[in-house]
């Protein structure tokens, strides 16, 4: 048997939509029908879309994207979500079409015998200390409350707003800031009790050995999809072995 790991791959359709836009869909939808075919669970650990502006969002690729989830997992995959820091607004309705279950943003699970620490990772990014009071910001119910009460146009720009403005804020801070912190990752993992974690976020895919409770530990971090590098996934297979594979859309 084998378990399944995506995240980053940043699915939008602007008006009109970008041929890479649709290319990343297009890539996406095969991947569901072929790739993760026939594996036991996949997990999607956040930012799967661009930008999540609520579960009554009529646009019918979210429905062909939907769709397509719903019948990999009636093919018999359990499929498993944790929040980005893009899409943390998807809620249970969308899940549910989707045939999705909503994990919280971080948990040990059982792979193959192996207990392994899931996250989407921004919260290991301790120096980014503006990202994290806009995270914390965002998390409130009231806010959420606020923004899920204007209409969808309303919604559709403020989302364009809010990329823009993460944009700018990106591009000045160095790309040490925006990575995770070392020392957070050995605190988190120490207080889990695990040696292997998995996640995504920064785009810098890895595999980083290190030492944690004196014993030997890994990191695992998914790379983001895109048209130019392809896409990124974690295979891991019941005997324990665990790849990091990269793959280009037009040969997947």
């Amino acid at each position: 048997m084998t378990t399944l790991f995506i995240s980053d791959l940043h699915l939008q359709l602007s008006q009109p939509p970008l041929s890479s836009q649709q290319e990343l869909l297009r890539a996406c939808l095969s991947w569901l029908g072929s790739k993760a075919r026939g594996s036991e669970a996949l997990y999607i650990l956040g930012d799967l879309f661009e930008a999540w502006i609520g579960d009554d969002d009529d646009a019918p690729w979210l429905q062909e994207l939907a769709t397509a989830l719903r019948e990999l997992n009636a093919g018999g995959t359990r499929l498993y979500f944790i929040h980005g820091n893009r899409d943390f607004l998807l809620g249970a309705d969308f899940a549910q079409r989707c045939g999705m279950t909503l994990l919280p943003e971080s948990i040990i699970i059982d792979l193959y015998g192996r207990p392994t620490l899931l996250l989407h990772g921004d919260t290991l990014c301790t120096e980014d200390t503006d990202y994290l009071k806009r995270r914390a910001e965002s998390r409130s119910p009231l806010w959420q409350q606020a923004v899920l009460s204007l209409s969808l146009a309303d919604r559709r720009a403020l989302a364009d707003s809010l990329r823009n403005e993460s944009k700018m804020a990106g591009s000045n801070k160095s790309m040490e800031i925006m990575d995770v912190t070392s020392a957070e990752v050995l605190k988190v993992m120490e207080e889990a009790g695990v040696d292997l974690m998995i996640h995504g976020h920064t785009h810098r895919p890895a595999r980083h050995e290190l030492s944690v409770n004196r014993k030997t530990a890994e990191r695992i971090v998914l790379g983001d999809w895109g048209v130019q590098q392809g896409g990124w996934y974690i295979r891991a297979e019941r005997d324990g072995s665990i790849e990091l594979i990269q793959f280009p859309f037009t040969t997947q």
